[in-house]
């Protein structure tokens, strides 16, 4: 049987006059490599575009895939607001989901000393029919299943409510008793560890809990009741080959009125005039892919044991993904610089080795002259693979598509020919199978 454990993807992808990721002044991110400024494209910019994909080969459009909700309003929106046509008491609603959001995003130590748990600031809460109070400070990543669990356990807790005091519904007057019951209910659990226990235990049993994408690129929580989930999927930083190649483009827009009319007005057609930065350039981009894991975090099963757990979804998101990496653009100025491009090459890489990016390959910037920055950038790229075998040994089988100048590339990888872009696609996710 195969024993890959790692998959790792290269691109090179040209993009001519586009801005496809800005910082903070508009201007495009930039980075300092081997003594010279490169054009680059972040790994969270590429990330994000990749799983909000929602043409072919789309990650969420796998039948077994479960969406991952990233926001601060997940609480309010995904967990409360289903419950509201339920008929319960909106207050006792709202202060069960926040007695849980306290629960499920802090640690113990955190918990003990949480104002939320005071009956005095819970009384003041249960007071509240303002959904927006469940909002969280930073971004939240929750899956479906893990949705759909804890509005089982919210409903529990409303429910045993119901039965102290019948028939709680939205017309209920909220009395200074139920208040005090409710307080008992949902602060029980932040005493019982056997209750959070079995909460812990419940989530951590579902099956692609968080969803695909924290399955994928991970999840950082502070909670001793929510899974962490390692990022399975390690996405670089594209940039350019060569150094930067920018200019800064004036543009104007006409107040067509005013061009048709200028009695009207005593002016001519410029509405607006300003300026902003566009850039061409050839982008390696790098991806590694740790299969165990990837398996792990989608079948809820042991790392270790990965080998014996279902492989059919993991297979399935290696082969798209290795279609969006390849065809799907980021970009800014969608209308004005239709950043559409597809990689001119694709290597893919299977192995049980270490993995290593082939971005220093590019450590001297790629000259723009002689045969022209894509030859250049085959030639880096191949003359460092050949290096990199010769000092360490090849460890990974390689599969390559790649268009015309190639025949050096080929030569350095000593592969007889190139494949397209699904058959390559077709052999990453074979790899997770352990299929030849």
């Amino acid at each position: 049987m195969n024993s890959s454990k790692f998959l790792q993807i290269h691109t090179l992808t040209s993009y001519p006059a586009t801005l496809l990721n800005r910082d903070d002044a508009g201007f495009a991110k930039r980075l300092p490599f081997g003594g010279t400024t490169r054009t680059r494209v972040s790994s969270q910019c590429l990330k994000y575009h990749w799983r909000n994909y929602e043409g072919k080969n789309a990650l969420y459009k796998i039948k077994e895939s479960k969406k991952s909700f990233r926001s601060r309003e997940t609480f309010q929106r995904k967990l409360a607001k289903p419950l509201l046509k339920e008929d319960y008491p909106k207050q006792l609603i709202i202060a069960a989901v926040e007695s849980f959001k306290v629960l499920l995003l802090h640690d113990n130590d955190h918990l003990d000393k949480n104002d939320h748990l005071k009956k005095s600031s819970f009384k003041d809460f249960i007071s509240k029919e303002n959904l927006e109070a469940l909002h969280t400070d930073q971004l939240t990543i929750f899956g479906v299943p893990e949705i759909k669990y804890l509005q089982k356990v919210v409903r529990e807790e409303l429910q045993n409510l119901d039965d102290e005091f019948g028939n709680l519904n939205r017309e209920t007057e909220i009395t200074e008793e139920i208040v005090n019951k409710a307080y008992e209910e949902f602060n029980d659990y932040f005493k019982s560890r056997g209750k959070k226990s079995t909460i812990k235990k419940n989530l951590k049993g579902l099956k692609m809990a968080a969803g695909l994408d924290a399955a994928m690129f991970g999840r950082m929580v502070t909670s001793d009741i929510l899974s962490r989930g390692d990022a399975a999927i390690h996405v670089a930083h594209a940039f350019t080959t060569h150094a930067e190649e920018s200019e800064s483009d004036y543009f104007s827009a006409v107040d067509e009125l005013r061009r048709d009319q200028p009695g009207e007005s005593g002016e001519l057609g410029a509405g607006h005039i300003n300026s902003t930065e566009l850039n061409s350039g050839l982008f390696y981009n790098y991806v590694v892919v740790d299969l165990p894991l990837l398996v792990s975090n989608l079948e809820a099963e042991e790392r270790q044991n990965w080998q014996d757990a279902n492989k059919d979804l993991a297979s399935e998101v290696i082969r798209r993904l290795i279609h969006i990496i390849a065809t799907v653009s980021p970009g800014a100025k969608l209308g004005s610089t239709a950043p559409y491009s597809y990689a001119q090459c694709l290597l893919v890489e299977a192995g049980s080795a270490q993995p290593r990016t082939l971005a220093n390959a590019f450590q001297q910037a790629v000259s723009t002259n002689g045969e022209g920055v894509l030859a250049n950038s085959f030639e880096a790229m191949g003359n460092y693979i050949k290096e990199l075998d010769e000092m360490y040994g090849q460890h990974n089988d390689r599969i390559l598509a790649a268009m015309e100048p190639k025949d050096k590339l080929l030569d350095f990888l000593e592969l007889d020919t190139t494949n397209t872009v699904p058959e390559v696609a077709d052999w990453a996710a074979n790899q997770v199978n352990g299929d030849q």
